[in-house]
């Protein structure tokens, strides 16, 4: 067993950095995910491992600071919150077009524009439809505790090294700041100079050396046919993410007869909205899609054919709905439930728009 410990999740994320053996972290403070770069600074992990913090003179500079640092093999990151992160994406863009793994944290707040720094779910399109420009996606993982918030850093950054694509974690200011009991994973060393050029000397920027060449990292291709491409050979690794590593949880299922679909501090709300609906006396059933991107279509497209209908729940003014549509695709009704600019909706607010939207009787 690992260390266990009470900790927010900003904070928690931070110490499952320094423990993953992340080389270096790059990031700006913005409420309400400023804790992480205050834990690592409190920390001082250069003194123990050797990885280097760094808070930036802007977001834009701290998400270029991260697309140096991936071109070169090291285990790189980044944090911010909703304003924060758009001023990031486009070094994310190229960091997906130059095919290299980094991870990016969001913690969502309420918009748009600088709205408020109470919690939301508002970015889940900038977060799976790319968000950038071109045709990208991340790897999106949302989690739903402080013990998710730690283990999704090792499990976020293993897939952006598999594919060599950048990933996020897309969490919220309820589960960041929320201080629950985690257990933390064994300290694991960080990549030695020798294993990145094992590992990743066929694309990192190690240096020319005389039985090798340089490598050049670069999202630019001017001609049309490469990119093209380019292009196709990204839209192969995201069909085989999507056939290969979804990841969801579902709660009474079974029998059930309706569905509520929801992601992270949503479906713990969706949770406590499901026993009181079954003590009424309906059958209703939860899934959390865990990865956003790739999303679990298939496993909705078969509950399709046993519910009646399904309510996806959001603190946004309705998002993920749209790709639940997609995938039942007509078969049942589907509708959306949603509090915004920060506002957190209740287990009876679930119930009754369920009651209303779906069930109508």
């Amino acid at each position: 067993m690992g260390e266990l410990r009470l900790m927010k999740g900003n904070e928690a994320i931070a110490e499952a950095a320094i423990r993953y053996g992340v080389d270096g972290y790059f990031g700006y403070p913005i409420t309400p995910q400023s804790e992480v770069i205050e834990t690592l600074m409190a920390r001082k992990p250069w003194e123990e491992t050797g990885m280097v913090v760094v808070q930036a003179e802007s977001e834009v500079a701290a998400a270029n600071m991260l697309y140096g640092g991936a071109a070169c093999g090291k285990k790189v990151m980044t944090s911010s919150s909703s304003p924060g992160v758009s001023l990031k994406l486009e070094a994310i863009s190229y960091i997906a077009g130059a095919e290299l793994p980094a991870l990016v944290v969001n913690v969502v707040r309420g918009g748009p524009g600088l709205g408020t720094i109470q919690p939301a779910q508002s970015d889940y399109f900038q977060a799976v439809k790319g968000g950038g420009h071109g045709d990208y996606h991340l790897i999106v993982f949302a989690p739903n505790s402080v013990q998710e918030m730690a283990d999704f850093v090792e499990d976020t950054y293993e897939l952006a090294i598999k594919y060599r694509n950048p990933a996020m974690i897309l969490s919220d200011g309820i589960i960041g700041q929320m201080m629950e009991k985690v257990e933390l994973k064994d300290f694991k060393p960080r990549f030695t100079d020798a294993e990145i050029k094992e590992k990743f000397g066929s694309w990192a920027t190690t240096g020319k050396t005389p039985d090798r060449e340089r490598n050049i990292v670069t999202s630019l291709e001017l001609q049309s046919e490469l990119q093209e491409k380019h292009n196709h050979k990204l839209q192969a690794k995201y069909q085989q993410m999507r056939e290969t590593e979804v990841r969801f949880e579902s709660t009474n299922t079974e029998d059930a007869e309706y569905l509520l679909v929801a992601y992270g501090s949503s479906s713990r709300i969706c949770r406590k909205a499901m026993e009181l609906a079954r003590d009424k006396g309906i059958k209703v059933g939860l899934l959390r899609p865990i990865t956003l991107f790739p999303f679990p279509t298939k496993q909705l497209a078969e509950l399709a054919n046993q519910v009646k209908g399904m309510l996806s729940v959001e603190m946004s003014a309705g998002q993920m709905v749209e790709d639940i549509r997609l995938a039942v695709n007509g078969k049942v009704p589907v509708e959306h439930f949603g509090r915004y600019g920060g506002i957190i909706h209740s287990p009876d607010e679930i119930v009754n728009a369920l009651e209303k939207q779906i069930i109508k009787g």
